[in-house]
């Protein structure tokens, strides 16, 4: 203790004639550094304030810790106000230099995304330098840019431009398109972590601490990211209805129908939405399968032989479709609407399996496990022998509908009121009880083929 108390007094000594010096050498650095960092890990910033200054200024390159710690200083004077215009420039000026003098050790998405945050939080700039400052983040390093914050406020700043009419309609739905499949990639990526975790407990084994943190970061962050992508889907709102998309691509088809990514993604975009009544779908599907027959040109050929009541054809379509299709988004959304189509006819068990094949493609594809939980509830009658196992469907369709919860948090309120209400139709304790049934296994046969167990009282 003595001596950490020698080394830090001559540490402030030295620091102290070094206030009158222009530069300070290497060995000064250390010094100023250790100062510096034992002031500022244990929070006192007030003194870490001078030694950090001087690093900046004269020794940049000593440590990734003056850019870490000294992001923490700088956010604290941010806080208390003292003087925040200027702290609030000098933080960006910090992120900036880590970048420059840390590159290897830098997410430049993620930096970038911060100083963009701080512009846009403290009214910096138009609403168009604080669009640029996120835009600039995302074409810079996309995959670190990831902050679900930031990128509804990128996507919001966006509506603001669109309204202002400072950015065209186009380019706007494009950033939609951008930020949609960025967000489902990471749901996907989420999901299918949590659905190994939770497969590994449903084995008996017990996750480690490093797999429970895990799994418990993975979990908030799909709820984040759930919650984004409706608000996202919520300010889209009417912007990409029928009635504005139509009018758009008719004025545009003559001139940019040799285009074939703009027609890919206007017949995407009308397939969306369902504007599938107008000719105008009809001729972009067709140009689409001129220009690149593929597995969108066989979907969308499924919609229009669906809407013309052809249910055989459009089946056909739809799975030429999917095994044409190569990204597992747009390939989950093929089986869904397949399993949607099977669903409406009352062709349950088929249903079941083509949404099992749009979760194997998308995991967070929560609407699925909702979907096959309505089922299981609509069937109840059916699939039970008795009064009891025929009210046990429900805890079936409970664990489904939470399971859609735990995957998707667009819709985790919905499906956990729906689970919440599937519970309330099953036995009750008393019925357990009556019925002696607790801890025993009921199987359920038709369509359904599973099982359940009895909770324990």
């Amino acid at each position: 203790m003595k001596t950490r108390l020698t080394v830090a007094l001559a540490a402030l000594l030295t620091l102290s004639s070094l206030s009158v010096n222009a530069q300070l050498s290497a060995e000064d650095c250390a010094t100023t550094g250790s100062v510096f960092y034992e002031s500022a890990k244990v929070g006192n910033y007030d003194a870490a304030y001078e030694p950090f200054m001087q690093l900046r200024k004269d020794c940049p390159k000593w440590s990734l810790a003056l850019y870490q710690l000294g992001e923490k200083l700088l956010k604290d004077r941010i806080k208390k106000g003292t003087n925040k215009t200027a702290d609030v420039n000098d933080l960006m000026s910090l992120y900036e230099d880590r970048m420059k003098h840390f590159p290897s050790k830098t997410k430049k998405g993620d930096v970038l995304g911060d100083i963009a945050q701080l512009k846009y939080d403290n009214m910096m700039g138009s609403t168009m330098d604080q669009f640029k400052a996120f835009d600039m983040a995302e074409k810079t390093d996309s995959k670190n840019f990831k902050s679900p914050k930031q990128l509804y406020i990128y996507f919001n700043l966006a509506t603001d431009l669109v309204d202002a009419k400072q950015m065209p309609l186009e380019d706007y739905f494009e950033l939609y398109d951008l930020l949609i499949n960025k967000i489902e990639g990471k749901e996907s990526d989420m999901a299918k972590m949590i659905g190994q975790m939770e497969e590994k407990q449903e084995s008996g084994a017990k996750l480690t601490s490093k797999e429970s943190k895990r799994m418990k970061g993975a979990t908030k962050n799909l709820e984040s990211y759930g919650k984004i992508k409706g608000s996202i889907n919520t300010l889209l709102g009417q912007r990409a209805d029928c009635e504005n998309l139509v009018p758009l691509y008719e004025k545009q088809f003559e001139e940019r129908k040799g285009d074939i990514k703009w027609v890919r993604v206007a017949a995407g975009r009308l397939s969306a939405k369902d504007c599938n009544d107008g000719d105008i779908f009809f001729r972009l599907v067709q140009q689409l399968h001129n220009l690149e027959p593929s597995a969108k040109s066989a979907f969308y050929l499924g919609k229009l032989a669906e809407k013309d009541g052809d249910g055989k054809l459009a089946l056909d379509y739809y799975n030429q479709s999917a095994e044409l299709e190569t990204n597992p988004s747009d390939q989950a959304k093929v089986y869904y609407q397949i399993a949607e189509n099977f669903r409406k006819k009352g062709s349950f068990g088929q249903a079941r399996s083509y949404y099992r094949k749009a979760l194997d493609k998308k995991p967070s594809m929560g609407i699925c496990y909702l979907k096959i939980a309505n089922m299981y509830a609509q069937s109840a009658n059916n699939c039970g022998t008795d009064v009891f196992s025929k009210r046990a469907v429900y805890w079936l369709a409970a664990d489904m509908a939470s399971k859609a919860a735990r995957v998707d948090g667009s819709i985790a309120s919905t499906a956990n009121s729906t689970a919440a209400s599937y519970r309330g139709r099953a036995p009750s304790k008393a019925d357990i009880f009556q019925e002696g049934k607790q801890g025993q296994r009921i199987s359920f046969g038709c369509w359904i083929g599973a099982s359940v167990t009895v909770p324990s009282l």
